[in-house]
């Protein structure tokens, strides 16, 4: 259950002037900040199937031809910075919620992918010949052999990511998507600290959370 922000109007009291309000009320921090989750959601749930598909397709056989390719668009998802991603999206997808969804997918793809790579890569040989012996597919194998141990690496992957895309949906609210941007903004544009303050909390919060619930229920 969300603690009531208003219990802290006093502490956040001291960081307004000239009679500003304390706590931000144009919109109820439930409904922000399940905006905000959701976004990151959506983002981080397509960034881990296209980055696992992917990083699976380039360490088998038949598509090792492809590796310097999609690493090579991985780490591009990540030279362009999340604020150029918007400013090209608006034109062709219009104001709100998807542009920063196009922005965090580009930008949450390459430590998933890296991470599939790496978890793939690092199954011991003698696993494989064994599964090899016992008659298992190459499907096979990597369902129930090469994922299974992989697991824990990708995980990693996908909480980086995730905990990246929590701060990075922040400047979702410039293209008038929902989330605690939107906070930090209007603080920012009235001069009121305390609105910066909260949201800059709150998305600290959430990221410090969020990261260490994917840390307990990931496989160790």
């Amino acid at each position: 259950m969300m603690v009531d922000i208003e219990l802290f109007t006093g502490f956040f009291g001291y960081f307004t002037k000239n009679s500003e309000p304390a706590i931000y009320s144009r919109d109820s921090y439930i409904n922000i900040v399940g905006w905000h989750l959701l976004t990151v959601f959506i983002a981080s749930l397509a960034a881990t199937i296209v980055a696992v598909s992917v990083g699976i397709f380039v360490t088998r056989p038949m598509g090792e031809a492809f590796m310097p390719l999609a690493k090579m668009l991985a780490n591009l998802g990540q030279t362009f910075p999340p604020v150029a991603v918007l400013a090209l999206c608006v034109p062709i997808v219009g104001f709100g919620m998807e542009p920063i969804l196009v922005a965090l997918f580009l930008y949450g793809i390459l430590p998933i992918f890296e991470n599939t790579i790496t978890g793939l890569e690092q199954v011991d040989k003698p696993v494989l010949e064994a599964a090899r012996g016992m008659g298992l597919t190459p499907k096979q194998r990597l369902i129930s052999v090469e994922l299974p141990l992989a697991i824990p690496v990708i995980i990693a992957g996908i909480r980086v990511s995730t905990v990246i895309n929590i701060g990075t949906v922040a400047i979702g609210s410039t293209v008038a998507a929902k989330g605690l941007g939107e906070v930090i903004i209007a603080g920012l544009l009235t001069d009121n600290m305390a609105f910066v303050l909260q949201g800059g909390i709150m998305v600290a919060l959430l990221a410090i959370v969020i990261d260490k619930a994917i840390e307990i229920i990931s496989p160790s």
